[in-house]
This record gives structure tokens, sequence and C-alpha cells, in this order.
């Protein structure tokens, strides 16, 4: 912990009398800290002190947030385990999703009646790259638009590793101060791979549930047949997560038809609960 070692600096040695700490949570007076149970409950006293005192921001970035129903975060892999032609069909895949009335249709089935997405890319750890910056969609008009950003986006396979971990923790990363506040935040990845470097996926995934978001995946079956077995145990995570399978470009897109449905068809929340879709 940070404050840790910055009290045990100050107070390092002797001489605790009279000690002064000016700012947000001030102790004055005499008193003498002697002994392991007064160290223990000294610090104990500065971490409930330095929580009080933290600014609370929180409510004003959520309340200048746009209101959505889902924020949604598109990955695709463009890892050295991705030829160009998989790559192709991924992007082109997504753009005849966002293309289909009932993808249209689900955008729009929420209290609020749009969602917010973005799409990156993927390969090696530290590497996602967004192709297409948050955008709101909240008609059909802008679902086409959407599309067609994606069919114009970037073809960049690369040579690298398939981090799906890091890819994991950065996307997760996607959601802080985006510009929308939904109840429901998802990350959708797509891999014909397992993870060769970088972060542990499932370590990755767990952070991501602690923060509130779900991981769903399409595996790509092309090379190995077992990856929605490894999906299920080390990629996704959360509330109502899944994965689907493709081994072609038409199978493909189906899958992906189905899982946003999946996800953007509203479920309300259960008491203490976020709201999700179905899967």
């Amino acid at each position: 912990m940070a404050f840790f070692r910055t009290s045990t600096a100050f107070w390092k040695g002797t001489g605790y009398e009279n000690r002064r700490r000016r700012g947000c949570g001030a102790l004055d007076g005499t008193t003498t800290l002697t002994g392991t149970v007064s160290r223990v409950l000294y610090r104990a006293v500065m971490v409930l002190l330095s929580i009080l005192c933290l600014p609370v921001t929180a409510p004003a970035a959520e309340a200048d947030a746009q209101p959505v129903d889902l924020e949604l975060v598109l990955v695709v892999d463009a890892s050295a385990s991705i030829s160009g032609n998989v790559l192709e069909f991924q992007l082109r895949g997504h753009a005849a999703a966002f293309r289909d009335e009932r993808v249209a249709a689900a955008v729009t089935s929420g209290p609020v009646g749009a969602i917010a997405v973005t799409l990156a890319q993927f390969s090696d750890p530290n590497s996602l790259e967004v192709l297409i910056p948050w955008t709101r969609l909240g008609t059909r008009e802008e679902v086409a638009q959407f599309a067609d950003a994606i069919a114009a986006a970037p073809r960049n396979a690369r040579t690298g590793s398939t981090a799906i971990g890091s890819a994991i923790r950065d996307a997760t990363r996607l959601f802080d101060g985006n510009g929308f506040d939904a109840v429901q935040r998802t990350i959708d990845l797509t891999s014909n791979g397992f993870s060769n470097a970088g972060l542990d996926p499932a370590l990755a995934r767990d952070l991501a549930e602690q923060a509130g978001v779900t991981i769903n995946a399409i595996a790509i079956l092309n090379d190995f047949d077992w990856l929605e077995f490894y999906y299920r145990q080390s990629v996704i995570g959360g509330v109502g997560a899944f994965v689907r399978t493709a081994t072609d470009s038409d199978s493909f897109r189906d899958a992906l038809i189905q899982k946003l449905i999946d996800e953007m068809v509203w479920q309300p929340a259960l008491p203490g609960q976020r709201g999700r879709a179905f899967g």
C-alpha cells in the first residue's frame, strides 16, 4: 500500500511525540505511539481518514454521462494466429450483423432505447487499438452508419502473439470516462486462438468481473476444435456470460447476430443486481 510506505517513511525512527499532520485528516495533540497495538490502531485510523477524505467526483462524472442500455466493446483478433482473410471475415461479419434488421431492432429494445459501442483489435500485450471510437446507437440510421464504419475500418493483420488476457484488461479500461452510463457493460471478444502471451486471461476475466463487466466470446474453430471449452473455462465471465462458435464466414455472421441480440435484449435487474441481457 502506497499509504503505508509513505507513513512508514514519515514516522521512521523515534520522536513520535507532537508530530503534526496538516491537511485532510490532520492529527493534532501529543499522543505517543508505542507498541505494536498502537501502531496498528494508528494505521487503521489513518486509512479510515484517507477514505473519508477522498474527493467525491464519481457522481458528477456519471451525471454528465449519456444514459444508454448497454456499453459494448467489440474486440477482434488481429494476431499472427489470424490470416488476412480471417481478420477480413471478422470485420465483414460485424458489418453484416449490424445491417441485420433483428440487430437494429434489438439496439432499441431496452428502457433507454440506445446502446454505446466501440470496436477494437488486439494482438500482442498492450496492443489494443481502437478502430471505431465510442458511438451512441439509438436509431436504425445510426446502426446502419456504424455498420458502414466497420466496413471501412482498416484491415491490418499483425504478426504478434495472441494476448487475450491483456486485451480483456485493456478493453475493460475503455469503459472509464467513455461519456456513457449503462447498467450493463460487456466485452465481446472474437478469436481463433488461445492466449500465448501477456496477462493470464482467467485473471483478467476475474478482474473484469469485479469491475461489473461481462465477457462474451465467439470461438472461431478453424484451427482448434477445443477452443469453446477453453473460452468457457478461461475467458468468459460475468452475469449471463456465454460462448458462441463459428467455422466459416457464414456461421460467424449468424453466431454474431444471435450473440448481439442476446446481449441487447433487455432483462430487468433483480434487487441488488445490474440489469442484463438474455444470454
